[in-house]
């Protein structure tokens, strides 16, 4: 199965080699203010998931049946590895 994970996931990491991407379960979806889905995990980071052929294949995006199955995925949260503050959650889903 794809993993969802933003553009430019793949430059510099600030976990050591060897140690696995920190996995977090996404609790819930809101749009950001372009309008595009963002994920909502358990840590309290956000993470954009888009479908953007051919660079981002998220189809299940595209529906509210696909993002409900998506409920519990683990997604790679970058933010976790770096140790980022929780990010600012939206007061209502769009």
């Amino acid at each position: 199965m794809y993993i969802a994970r933003p553009i430019g996931y793949n430059c510099h990491l600030s976990f050591p080699p060897g140690t696995p991407p920190m996995q977090q379960p996404i609790i819930g979806y809101h749009r950001d203010e372009d309008d595009h889905w963002v994920a909502e995990l358990a840590c309290g980071h956000n993470q954009h998931v888009r479908h953007d052929p051919p660079w981002q294949n998220c189809s299940w995006v595209t529906t509210s049946e696909g993002r409900a199955q998506m409920l519990g995925f683990k997604l790679e949260c970058k933010k976790c590895d770096e140790g980022s503050p929780r990010d600012q959650q939206p007061r209502e889903v769009r």
